[in-house]
């Protein structure tokens, strides 16, 4: 072998080479350069087609929960269900679809009986002949049924032939909505619905959402919305082999749950006595709330407003918006101001003539003018009666020279506190100040008038919230307790945050105790020997005022009226404070006998809900009582019916209450009830929970990792997920309960 490197051979075969090489790399450059510049838009469009970044996730809104964990607003799942015809060619099953067109039809028409057969028929093939632009025949999104459905709708059409081949499912983003290759063409687009298991129940307060949107409109929604909703998680997706994949960047954040002081029981009572009322005397809008004493907790709060067809709506929150003048339960805090500025006691008398009283130039008159009057009384009875000429005359009597001692002293009463209510549309109280002029000589803006009328309710603005706040610190000897609509936010059940109750600040004490001891004893004869009788109860003392005002009427031909009482009960160790206010045109016009009973309805049944009777206290010595038990945790009910003196077979005694729980059912004989334990299902498998109540439900289902939204009441008729169905991550169940 010849060591000597043949050059001329070798050289020109190298150069050939790095030419060729050379040639290739300016043309790879070329190629590159033409591709960014002359054809950039083309291949931008071809790889938007093929993925997307930064694709905004929409998280679950989080629950809305009254004060003893009953859904008052929650988000379900809803689906719009359509077909992609494209895909079904594509998957090579039109033909099975034409075969199997006729069953599909008579299953929808079951499932949505107000449209046929033969139109549903039509519908589909017309959107599988539809032409589109790009030449192909088939619509690639052609809606099965013109609204969105629930969860089991949308079960019961994926079990129609074809359209059972196995899915995913679409969410719908705020930029696009997401779509895949589906063998039977069926495909759904998911949403987040907001739904109200109690309906309109305290609908301006709990709040509502404009729909499509998902944005907040009203209430509690609308203030907290940032806590509700959540936080938007981030995801990118990528085309592979002609589906998509989805990529998470930023999970989404669940919105947490905000607890309420609403109680679904005193709301619903509440409502049906306002209405009953309204209907009753033809009013036009009704309010009422219930406040708890100790903590100023808001237990109820109605706003019922007769709309357009008749029919009382909640409409707006004129519990919290109304400034409208309060009438006569304003006479409280008149009287009060008097006696807590030691100017007068209760022994002081004041004429008030023949009812018709002259002050400066205007008649003052009682409600009792026509018939004579009251003459003579001492200064509890001006109250008792609602007396305007004795209220008007002792204010102006003691304060005619110094009116701004005496709205300093309304003031000091609390009934001008901007208390920053966590609700939409909240507006406090507007009590003017009397000013002098620069000179100190005269008022302005203020007449020798204004401190009478101003006495009695008029020529002040005051929302019902207000009164019914300083109503209740009389209640609470004094102490006044902020109105609290929201106790916690909740997140995955551990409190975030906690709002408890909350004395207003610079109102631990509205007025001596002597004062507060006096009004009281004068509000309760107010509703036992006075004008609030019907606002009485012969089971319970009730103390209060009644109230009535004339203010303007919306169609200016005939005189409209506010009707209120406010008080608390029971009146010797008072537990709730209500105030019940309204509006209605024409005579007759009393706040006693036309809010006083609604008063009284509501109280009458917030205290027959808190009473607690013995199990024994029930029983018929020559009868056998076997209670109804409920399935679920076979501790706790053996723990319980031992308790209360049942035959138990297959029980622990009562020996285990704490116990980690054991599930099972309850079998009913007409001596006995005997436990039987279920067989153990996996955690990772969905649990038979029928016949269970709300609590056992929910702890079941939340232990396996399933979120739970409860409708209605009872124990567990109906369950959205089937028994034994595969748990999978996010799912949510629905309850029905009766």
């Amino acid at each position: 072998m010849s060591s000597k490197f043949n050059y001329k051979k070798i050289m020109p075969r190298y150069s050939v080479i790095a030419i060729v090489m050379t040639l290739l790399g300016i043309a790879v450059v070329a190629k590159a350069f033409y591709t960014m510049t002359a054809k950039r838009q083309y291949w931008m469009q071809v790889a938007g087609q093929k993925k997307r970044d930064s694709v905004q996730v929409k998280p679950i809104r989080g629950n809305i929960l009254s004060c003893d964990g009953q859904l008052l607003a929650s988000s379900l799942p809803e689906y719009k269900l359509y077909m992609d015809f494209q895909a079904l060619r594509e998957s090579k099953n039109d033909s099975l679809w034409n075969v199997k067109l006729d069953s599909i039809c008579i299953g929808l028409n079951h499932i949505f009986p107000e449209q046929s057969a033969a139109d549903f028929k039509k519908h589909l093939e017309e959107g599988r002949l539809q032409e589109q632009k790009n030449g192909t025949i088939g619509s690639r999104h052609w809606p099965i049924w013109k609204a969105r459905v629930g969860y089991n709708i949308f079960a019961e059409v994926h079990q129609l032939p074809i359209l059972n081949m196995p899915i995913t499912f679409e969410k719908v983003t705020d930029e696009f909505v997401i779509r895949a290759s589906f063998k039977s063409g069926f495909n759904v687009e998911e949403f987040n619905a907001r739904r109200r298991p109690y309906g309109s129940l305290a609908l301006r307060t709990v709040g509502d959402m404009y729909g499509a949107k998902d944005e907040a409109r009203c209430g509690l929604e609308l203030q907290y919305d940032s806590v509700l909703r959540g936080k938007n998680g981030i995801i990118h997706r990528r085309k592979v082999r002609n589906r998509f994949l989805n990529i998470t960047d930023i999970s989404p954040v669940d919105g947490a749950d905000i607890v309420t002081t609403i109680d679904v029981g005193m709301q619903d009572l509440a409502e049906r006595a306002v209405i009953d009322e309204l209907k009753l005397i033809n009013g036009n809008v009704g309010v009422a709330i219930v406040m708890e004493v100790a903590t100023g907790d808001i237990k109820a709060i109605v706003n019922m407003e007769k709309v357009a067809d008749g029919q009382y709506r909640e409409i707006k929150n004129h519990a919290v918006s109304d400034l409208l003048e309060p009438g006569s339960v304003f006479k409280t805090a008149s009287i009060m101001t008097v006696l807590d500025d030691e100017l007068c006691d209760t022994n002081y008398v004041v004429a008030t003539g023949g009812g018709v009283y002259n002050m400066y130039g205007r008649d003052m008159k009682d409600h009792n003018w026509r018939r004579g009057g009251y003459g003579t009384m001492n200064l509890p009875r001006t109250l008792e009666v609602s007396s305007n000429i004795g209220v008007s005359r002792i204010i102006d009597h003691f304060y005619h020279d110094n009116p701004e001692k005496y709205v300093q002293g309304l003031w000091d009463l609390g009934l001008a506190v901007d208390f920053k209510l966590p609700i939409p549309g909240y507006t406090p109280a507007k009590i003017r100040m009397p000013k002098k002029d620069e000179k100190g000589k005269q008022y302005l803006n203020w007449s020798k008038t204004a401190l009478p009328w101003m006495s009695i309710g008029y020529e002040t603005q005051v929302p019902p919230i207000s009164t019914l706040t300083f109503y209740n610190a009389i209640a609470n000897n004094g102490k006044m307790m902020k109105p609290r609509f929201v106790k916690q936010v909740v997140k995955d059940g551990e409190v975030i945050k906690d709002f408890p109750p909350e004395v207003v600040k610079g109102h631990e004490q509205i007025a001596k105790p002597k004062t507060i001891q006096t009004i009281q004893t004068i509000l309760e004869h107010v509703v036992s020997q006075g004008l609030g009788k019907k606002a009485g109860s012969k089971s319970f003392k009730v103390a209060g005022k009644t109230g009535t005002a004339q203010i303007w009427s919306a169609s200016g031909k005939t005189s409209a009226y506010l009707l209120s009482f406010a008080g608390f009960f029971p009146a010797d160790k008072p537990k709730y404070s209500c105030i019940v206010c309204i509006q209605k045109d024409g005579l007759p016009a009393s706040g006693g006998g036309m809010s006083g009973v609604v008063f009284h309805h509501i109280s009458e049944g917030i205290m027959a809900q808190d009473v607690r009777m013995n199990a024994s206290d029930a029983r018929d010595s020559a009868s056998v009582l076997i209670p109804q038990v409920k399935n679920g945790n076979l501790l706790a009910a053996d723990f319980v019916l031992n308790k209360l003196g049942f035959q138990v077979h297959n029980g622990w005694n009562g020996a285990h209450p704490f116990g980690n729980p054991v599930w099972g059912t309850v079998q009913q004989n007409k001596k006995s009830l005997n436990l039987l334990k279920s067989s153990a299902t996996k955690n990772n498998i969905m649990p038979n929970i029928l016949g269970m109540g709300a609590r056992d439900a929910v702890y079941r289902l939340e232990k396996s990792g399933v979120k739970v939204n409860i409708v209605g009441r009872g124990k567990v008729t109906e369950q959205s997920i089937p028994a034994g169905t595969t748990i999978k991550k996010g799912m949510i169940c629905t309850l029905k309960l009766s």
